[in-house]
């Protein structure tokens, strides 16, 4: 009766596994609320929601070098036109070009990702349950594994039971289909998780999401149209050739 051993380990670690995961995935419906269904995306927040902070700090660059108060060379190098931000986010980056007002773009587009008020931006997002917590979408991912590690425990807890000579009274179809339970259970949760489990991206929450959808949809025309491609799309929306070439260029800059 060793096999009723093995069988018992196999429903300990199923169990947990997919107790972990419904936990998971009742924490992630709970947060996605409808808050923010009035809330009305700024630029900034777009691009938060979109890529990150990095994803900030490019915008930023880009608009104030639409507006001529950034200048963006092909060689990868900002230059300081009018010193004076409108924003916390550009003093930032200001401050990251530093007092010379001349420096490599990729450089400055770290310091102003990290800078408080990027973080304060994030923040309050988060609180707004428009951008993922710290630690959420990690959670699930880290529950899914561990279902996905409890189906190939079961397995191997079915297979060592069954290749155990004369471990069992019963036949071995049988006892095959005990040790099926549990792995029908591991692998019915990771169907249910796939299927019901909200699509958390990166940055964006469920209600991010949306936001970010509609903006998408009524995004206007003009420079802000432009704008907002940029903040959800990233610099690949850019279609000035010089400025993207600036930002192209920046890489291979940092690294010389």
């Amino acid at each position: 009766m060793f096999w009723v051993l093995l069988l018992l380990l196999a429903w300990a670690v199923a169990g947990t596994a997919c107790t972990r995961l419904c936990l998971a995935a009742v924490h992630s419906a709970a947060a996605d609320t409808d808050t923010g269904r009035e809330h009305d995306l700024t630029l900034y927040e777009a691009a938060f929601l979109s890529g990150g902070p990095r994803r900030v700090a490019d915008l930023t660059l880009v608009s104030m070098a639409r507006q001529r108060r950034l200048l963006l060379a092909r060689t990868g190098w900002a230059t300081v036109v009018d010193p004076r931000g409108r924003d916390d986010i550009e003093q930032s980056v200001i401050g990251a070009i530093g007092p010379e007002g001349q420096s490599r773009i990729e450089p400055v587009r770290d310091a102003a990702a990290g800078a408080e008020a990027v973080g304060t931006l994030a923040e309050r997002l988060v609180r707004a349950g428009l951008a993922v917590p710290a630690g959420a979408r990690t959670n699930i991912a880290a529950a899914v594994r561990q279902v996905q590690f409890a189906a190939a425990v079961v397995l191997a807890l079915g297979a060592t039971a069954l290749l155990l000579p004369g471990a069992s009274d019963l036949p071995r179809h049988l006892v095959a289909l005990w040790f099926g339970l549990p792995l029908t259970l591991t692998l019915s949760c990771l169907a249910i998780a796939r299927a019901e489990i909200h699509p958390y991206s990166r940055w964006a929450s469920p209600a991010g999401q949306r936001l970010l959808t509609a903006l998408t949809r009524h995004r206007g025309a003009g420079d802000r149209a432009y704008l907002t491609t940029v903040a959800v799309h990233g610099i690949r929306a850019i279609g000035e050739p010089d400025l993207r070439a600036a930002f192209e260029h920046r890489e291979q800059a940092w690294r010389d």
